[in-house]
Parts: C-alpha cells; structure tokens; sequence
C-alpha cells in the first residue's frame, strides 16, 4: 500500500523491506520515489512545497489494510482512533493499492475523514455510486473503457474465437462478467476461459504460451497499458465528475523472442475523447506477427467464413461461433460473408450462378429482332401475299364457270378475311401496348369468324342448291345469295357482340408477370377477363364444328362444283389445329405462348387456303381445259 502527504523535508531513503514483494509491485514502488524525486527537484512543478511519503503493506488482507490507514492517520506507538500524537503534519491524499479490494477497503475509513484517495487499482463498483465515497480519485481510466478498447481491438481484426485468461480474484470475475456479455454481443465466442492463481502467471511466458499454443483463438488478457504522464512534458491531468482520469489506454504488442522473454511496442492507442468508431487507433505498420504464421493478420475463428453464396447453420451443442456454411436455397443469395441468412432478390431481379449478387431480369416477348419472330413474320407475309395473289386469279377468271359457280361474292369475302388473318398475326410480335393488346384478340376473333363463317355459308349453299333442285322441295325459296350473306352477317355480328361486351366489362391491357420464370420478366397482353377470351374462341370453335359436320354429310352430293370434301378436310386440319392449341397455349410462357397463337392462326389459315383453293387455282391456270360449262355438265350427268 502506497501513502502520500505533505512533508516539507524529503527524506531519499527508502526503507528495506525484509519481505518478498512481486517485481511489479516493486516497480510500483520504484516509480513513486522517482516521481516524487523529479517533482520536488523542479521548482516550477510545485514551488515552496516538498512532497514525503510513507509505504506501508496491506499483505493483501483487510485487517491489515485498515490497520495501516488508521496508522498512518493517527500515528502513536499505540493505536488511538481520533487521537494524533507524534507527527502533525496533515495527510493530504493517499494513493490506494494496486488491487481493488485493498483500494476499496481504505475507502471506507478515507471517506469518513475526508481524504481524498487516489487509486492505482479499480473500484468499478463502488465508484458506480460516487456519493458513497466522493473523494475518491482514479489515476487511470476507468475499467469501463478498458474493456471498449479490448472489444474494438478485436473487431478490428476481425477475431471470434478468443481465449479470456484473468486472475482469480474479485476483479477477475467482475472482467469476466463484464466482458463475456459484450463479446457475445459482438459475435465474439470465448474458446476457453482460465483463471491465473496470481500476477505472476500472468507475466510467465511459459503460462501463455500453454493456453496460447493449444488453442486456435488468439490470447487475450485484461490487452492495455496504463498511460504515463509527465506534468514537466506539458501534459495535462484531469479527472471527470466521477474522479476519472480523463486519459485513454496505450494498446501494446508483446514481441516475443526465442528465449521467451518479451519485450513491449506501442502499436496504436485508445481515446476515450473522440468518436467511439474512431477510438482505437492501429498502427499496422508497427505490429510484429510471429513469422511462423500462414496468414497476416492471423484467422482468429472457431471455423472458416461461410463465403458468399452461403449462409450460416448453427451445430448443435457447440457455441454460436461454430457453424456450418449452406448454399443459398434456390432464388436467394447472400453477398458478404457470413451471413445468418439467405435474401430474396428483390422484385425485378434474379440471383446469379454464385447467387452472390441479384441481376436485373430480362424483359420476356417475342420481339422482331428474334429469329423466331422473324421467321412467323415471313410466314405471315408469304402466306398474305399467296391469299391476295389467288385472289387475283379469281377476279381475272370471274366469268369462267368453277368461279361463277363457286359463288363468287363468298369466295371474295373467304379470300379477304383469310388474308386479314395472316396479317392480324403480326399484332402479337413486339413489345405488348394498350392499342395492340385491345387488337390483338378482337381482331383475331372477328375476322376468323367472318372466314369460318363464309366457308359455312359455302357448305350450306351446296345442300340448298342440291335439295332445291327436286321438284317441289321447300328449299326452293332459299336458293340464292340472301343466304349466304345471312349466315356470314349474323355470325359476323354474334362474334362482334361478345369482344365489344369483352371490351366493355374488362379490356385487355399490358402487363407484366415477374414471378413466373426465374430470370427474365414476362411482358405480355393480359386478357383482363379469362371468361371472355374463351367465349371468342369457343364460338370459333362451334362454328368450326357446325362447318365441318354440315360439310361431312354434303361430301357425297352429285356436283362437279361440289366443295364439300374440299371444306370437310379443310375444316378438319382447322379444328385440329386448334384443339391443340388450346392445352399447349396454357403449358407455355412468356414469349412461347405468343408464338403458339400467332402459329395457329398461321396454320389454320394456310389450311383453310390450301385445302380449298388449291384445286381450284390448279384447274384454273394449269387446267383450263376443264374449267368449261359442257365439260363439268359431261361430268354432272
């Protein structure tokens, strides 16, 4: 235990002291003399003032401690309390021990009398309370910092796995209690924690490197030196409203040498005065790793880092440092190491192969700049020029008898509708917009209609003009083309009822789907109302089925103009065209359900074409010979 007070004489000598003492607390006591030496060798530090001193031991027991603090207050041969006989010099402050329990057990008698104390130990607890002894001064900062300072250190490098080794003592608990909240708080893991029985082990070398050697964690101790101040160097020493040195901590590197002694190097420091992201200050430059280590600064780690891509999975029974490393589940990443967890990209964006990075996804329609698109857009061209150039050969031969007696108004009307049809495909290319979404179903829906309707209108015509042509048959007075003009207009309008109400209730309009397919967003004409969709492609549908039938019973009439097989076979690669459509158009996506429509249409009106104009467009400008009134007569009878 260290005493200080005012003495106008100074006495250099220094009694010997018949027991053992540990070297720190010797050096202890070494620097005390020396300060107290230079100060009063200085007469601009305190002029006309002398400092003395008195060393007394506590030998670390409590009865001791309060023996020696009243003995030094009240001096006599005999131990009298209130009493001062002898010297009559006045104590003017007193340096406690270097343990908190000798430093908190003089408090007790030092705050009845008013002294002040100043510590070199801790008094963590008792100065949470500064009402309890309110002349209490500590000559370093506060343990608080300390363990700030510690916890900092090791963020820096980035260690987890530490080893926690501390005396085993009051102090050494409190540290532990302190420290181990904090650290886990940070995601630090202590890998072992080992009690030293006295100060001594703490300085063995050997001691160290048993825990140190054995352990993947980097040792740590309770890491900072005390800072020095020299009031002759300018320094300035003051203290809080807690009597707290406002001073910060020196962080120290032990380089060690082969014979196990060590030596001590500033690498950085603590200032508990700035910012708490800037307080520790490193100076890497100066740090000396041991050069046997693989990796600077070394892995201090219960495991590898769980890289990008991955994330932590905790094993059971072991401490949450200790972890698995997963791979992101599909849809997921993770960009920095050691996640805790998987994120979903967010909406608009997919994981990458590593699924290290979310990437924006691919606007998904069938564009004109695609081979796909470009080959339906040929074929759609290809297939409108075909229609226009039969169309062609029909007006130029209208007079001749296969058109004539072909009706010639609903073959121009088939022609043109079936034209319309292959251009109407050329609505679903392209980048989906309000105008073409309002089109592109309509369109389709009414001008197929009007074909199918016309090859109805054909096919019916065929079975009136058979039937009419026996004597007396009620069919007589629908001979004409007022029949063939109802059944196409009353169709037409039927069709173009149910796409104004589609229109009306719930249009078509662009949309986007971003969930469907993984990596790429699909841009597409949403129907608005599924209901009426199907409504224009089921009426389609039973016209198609009423043409074919009507056209299945008339194939066998006696007529050389007789169309009926040529519509019975054309109506049965339209149906079947379309039967197909419909379950592959609801398995595709994105840019494949569009091509499946615009095919469809593509071949349902390449086959209504083909199957019948074909034949006719192969008498009329192959076969002339045969497009004769007297020779399809020679045929008829």
């Amino acid at each position: 235990m260290q005493m200080l007070y005012i003495e106008e004489i100074f006495s250099q000598t220094i009694t010997d002291f018949r027991c053992s003492l540990i070297t720190k607390f010797y050096q202890h006591i070494l620097a005390l003399v020396f300060a107290i030496h230079e100060i009063n060798k200085n007469p601009s530090i305190l002029p006309n003032v002398t400092l003395g001193f008195h060393i007394h031991d506590s030998l670390m027991d409590p009865k001791w401690t309060y023996r020696t603090t009243l003995d030094l207050l009240f001096t006599s041969l005999e131990l009298v309390p209130n009493y001062k006989c002898g010297t009559q010099k006045k104590v003017m402050g007193v340096v406690g021990g270097y343990s908190s329990d000798t430093s908190s057990d003089m408090a007790i008698l030092l705050s009845r009398y008013k002294i002040p104390q100043f510590s070199c130990g801790s008094l963590e607890s008792e100065v949470d309370n500064p009402t309890t002894f309110p002349s209490f001064y500590r000559m370093f900062p506060k343990e608080a910092l300390q363990y700030e300072g510690i916890l900092q250190l090791l963020l820096h490098f980035s260690w987890k796995w530490v080893g926690l080794i501390t005396l085993d003592d009051e102090g050494g608990d409190r540290y532990l209690q302190v420290m181990q909240p904090m650290l886990s708080s940070n995601g630090i893991c202590a890998a072992f924690i080992e009690k030293a029985t006295t100060e001594v082990q703490l300085d063995d070398m050997d001691f160290m490197i048993k825990y140190y050697g054995n352990s993947k964690a980097d040792f740590l101790d309770n890491n900072a030196n005390r800072i020095a101040f020299n009031n002759s160097a300018g320094d300035e020493v003051t203290f809080n409203e807690r009597g707290e040195l406002k001073g910060g901590f020196d962080i120290t590197n032990l380089v060690t040498f082969p014979n196990k002694s060590y030596v001590r190097v500033k690498i950085g420091r603590l200032d508990p005065q700035v910012l708490l992201s800037k307080r520790v200050i490193i100076y890497e430059d100066r740090i000396q790793w041991n050069r046997h280590l693989a990796q600077l600064p070394p892995l201090s780690v219960c495991n590898d880092n769980c890289k990008p891509g991955y994330s932590k999975k905790k094993k059971e029974g072991e401490q949450f440092c200790c972890y698995n490393c997963d791979p992101c589940p599909e849809g997921k990443i993770s960009d920095k190491e050691d996640m805790d967890y998987c994120m979903t990209c967010s909406e608009g964006h997919y994981p990458n192969l590593g699924q290290v990075q979310c990437i924006p996804k691919i606007p998904n329609f069938l564009s004109f700049s695609e081979p796909l698109s470009m080959i339906l857009a040929f074929l759609a061209l290809f297939f409108s020029l075909i229609t226009a150039l039969v169309l062609a050969i029909f007006v130029k031969y209208k007079d001749t008898p296969i058109v004539k007696a072909n009706n010639r108004s609903l073959t121009y009307c088939l022609l043109i509708s079936l034209l319309l049809c292959f251009l109407c495909s050329l609505l679903f290319l392209g980048q989906p917009n309000k105008v073409t979404c309002l089109l592109r179903q309509t369109t389709f829906g009414v001008v197929f209609s009007v074909a199918v309707s016309s090859v109805l209108a054909k096919t019916v015509t065929v079975i009136v003009v058979f039937m009419a042509s026996k004597p007396g048959n009620i069919f007589r007075k629908w001979v004409g083309k007022q029949l063939a003009y109802y059944i196409v207009l009353s169709c037409f309008f039927v069709q173009v009822g149910i796409c104004a109400a589609w229109l009306a209730s719930s249009p078509p309009f662009p949309d986007v789907d971003m969930h469907s397919l993984s990596r790429e967003i699909i841009v597409q004409c949403n129907e608005g109302s599924a209901t009426m969709f199907y409504c224009v492609l089921g009426y389609m549908g039973l016209l198609a089925s009423v043409c074919f039938m009507v056209a299945f019973l008339a194939r066998k009439l006696p007529d050389s103009f007789n169309e009926a097989k040529f519509i019975t076979f054309s109506m049965l690669v339209f149906c079947s065209v379309w039967l197909s459509f419909v379950p592959t158009y609801l398995s595709s996506q994105g840019r494949d359900t569009v091509a499946v429509e615009i095919f469809s249409i593509l071949a349902s009106s390449a086959g209504l074409l083909g199957c019948i104009f074909f034949p006719k467009c192969y008498v009329i400008i192959l076969r002339p010979e045969l497009n004769r009134r007297e020779q399809l007569i020679r045929k008829n009878h």
